[in-house]
């Protein structure tokens, strides 16, 4: 369990860098006119995710949720390929990536790297990660309850998101 625990800090930790790098990217979209869209269900998104990695440790430790080899190792190796993934898509997206739905009027709409293939790729990251990170160590009630809710507010979120990159044409 020692190991998960670390896990779980090492993804919170991943989370904090992400943050910073989101303000670092606001503060420059900011600074040539970025537009923030849909900004009411940020705390939701923010709060949501906290949740994930709070059930991730609460769930095995509350319920005595055994870790199973055949189901926690490939899990695990999603969690780290989703990781990969989402990272590959704040390399691509550089500094018109954020955690917020921003837009620089008149920036153009990346599609490479990952966007190539996928209009949203970081949300496959997510709903992958909100799914095994939790099974990595059994805890099925907590990847369904956040895959539900995760569900829910991605309709919106991609909605945002669309409407956002609209302007950009």
């Amino acid at each position: 369990m020692t190991w998960y625990v670390l896990l779980i800090g090492a993804i919170a930790a991943e989370r904090i860098a992400e943050v910073f790098v989101a303000q670092w990217n606001r503060a420059w979209s900011r600074q040539h006119r970025g537009v923030e869209f849909g900004g009411g269900h940020y705390p939701a998104m923010v709060a949501l995710h906290a949740g994930l990695l709070a059930g991730c440790l609460v769930e095995p430790i509350a319920l005595d949720r055994p870790f199973i080899p055949a189901l926690g190792w490939p899990m695990l190796t999603v969690v780290l390929t989703a990781q990969a993934l989402r990272w590959w898509c704040i390399a691509t997206l550089g500094r018109q990536w954020n955690t917020r739905v921003i837009v620089i009027p008149g920036a153009p709409r990346v599609g490479g790297g990952p966007y190539r293939l996928v209009p949203h790729p970081n949300y496959v990251a997510v709903i992958a990660e909100g799914v095994a990170l939790p099974l990595v160590h059994t805890a099925w009630i907590t990847a369904v309850a956040f895959s539900l809710l995760n569900g829910w507010l991605l309709r919106t979120r991609i909605a945002v998101e669309n409407e956002a990159l609209v302007s950009l044409r």
